[in-house]
């Protein structure tokens, strides 16, 4: 009898963990993709709607660099490690809230700027 009754709440907890897993992989398939549009919206304020402005007058223009290049230049500066043309402190503070996921999002998206 005790066989049985193991045997019933072992193949409960297997249910119940594939059933767990499935619930998180449904849910990971139905959160909506980043939308980096969306994100540069907090660019274009300084760098223009285009990415063709140069930021508070320093920096270069963005539009179009390529995307691995904005990726890494945007984890530096919200890693703080990256100070180019003296916008690493404006910079920081302007990335410090985003994801892994969303610079990527983000850079792609520029990298398609003024093409």
């Amino acid at each position: 009898m005790k066989k049985i009754a193991l045997s019933l709440i072992l193949a409960c907890g297997v249910a119940m963990a594939a059933e767990g897993n499935a619930t998180a992989a449904d849910a990971a398939a139905a959160a909506p993709a980043v939308d980096g549009k969306a994100l540069y919206a907090k660019c274009a304020g300084c760098h223009g709607q285009d990415g063709k402005t140069k930021a508070l007058g320093k920096s270069a223009p963005i539009a179009g660099l390529d995307a691995k290049t904005v990726e890494e230049d945007l984890k530096g500066y919200k890693a703080g490690t990256l100070n180019k043309h003296g916008m690493g402190g404006v910079m920081k503070g302007q990335v410090a809230a985003f994801s892994d996921e969303q610079i990527k999002a983000l850079a792609d998206y520029i990298s398609k700027l003024g093409k």
